[in-house]
């Protein structure tokens, strides 16, 4: 019988069948040629190629040269595998309770099986639960998240700032926020601050209230105090800066930027380029 082996190819021939051998197979190939070229000297080879000397006594006692499969890896599945402490009983209450309640976890299963008179951990319910869906017996549903959060009504003359958008001169871009004023237990005032990003140039106003309507007035103290013609505004996603806020924006014909959520940190007045 001829054997041969086309390593280069990754196709040998062992006996009457072809078949193509695995890279790892293949690199244990190399070394067993290798040993058989220098003599037999099993040191040098794993000098040579870097493997330990218990890898290569392990392969060379398990490598059949008219069977080169042999050169494969074994599956390393154990021989004895941990069989269901369970009954069918068992298993069949905990589908037909995790199908009735889909979104119950095993701790409130075992509940219920205690109540119903059979006794099973949680840990034995989490193991049924995983055996079943590895049978493909049980199928979780499609999880379908609701959100509490409204969406946000779409803006009608608000937009992002453009990154292209670049203020270069004073009234290119004021940023305008609110704050609350504490003086004294339970007294709140709205303090209405407008900045100017190039001249740092600042207009501060107290209101009793932060409404569309007060916000929209305050665009009149800004634009009689500020020495320069207004041309953008940068406002949060305050309430305070919607319905009167943005239509009197558009009437002024000043662009109006808002910014994304939760990023009160793009409101912080950048320095000049």
């Amino acid at each position: 019988m001829r054997i041969g082996s086309r390593v280069a190819r990754g196709w040998v021939r062992a006996g009457r069948s072809d078949f193509e051998l695995t890279g790892a197979a293949r690199r244990r190939l190399k070394w067993l040629d290798y040993y058989r070229a220098c003599g037999g000297n099993a040191r040098l080879t794993c000098r040579h190629f870097d493997i330990s000397a218990q890898t290569f006594y392990r392969w060379r006692r398990r490598y059949n040269p008219r069977d080169l499969s042999t050169l494969e890896s074994r599956s390393r599945r154990p021989r004895r595998l941990r069989q269901p402490s369970w009954s069918a009983a068992l298993e069949q209450a905990v589908l037909k309770l995790r199908r009735q309640y889909p979104r119950w976890g095993k701790d409130k299963l075992a509940v219920l099986l205690r109540g119903e008179g059979r006794a099973a951990s949680v840990s034995m319910v989490g193991r049924i639960l995983a055996r079943l869906k590895r049978r493909g017996v049980l199928v979780e549903p499609v999880r379908n998240p609701i959100s509490a959060r409204k969406p946000a009504p779409p803006r009608l003359y608000a937009v992002r700032k453009p990154k292209d958008y670049i203020p270069r001169a004073p009234g290119d871009l004021v940023e305008v926020d609110t704050l609350d004023v504490r003086p004294l237990p339970g007294m709140v005032f709205k303090h209405f601050t407008a900045r100017d990003v190039i001249s740092r140039w600042d207009v501060i106003e107290v209101r009793s209230r932060a409404t569309a309507t007060t916000a929209a007035a305050f665009l009149d103290t800004v634009a009689t105090r500020m020495p320069f013609a207004l041309r953008a505004i940068q406002v949060d996603g305050g309430s305070e800066f919607h319905a009167a806020f943005e239509a009197e924006c558009a009437r002024r014909g000043l662009r109006l930027f808002v910014l994304p959520p939760r990023s009160p940190k793009l409101n912080g007045a950048p320095r000049a380029p």
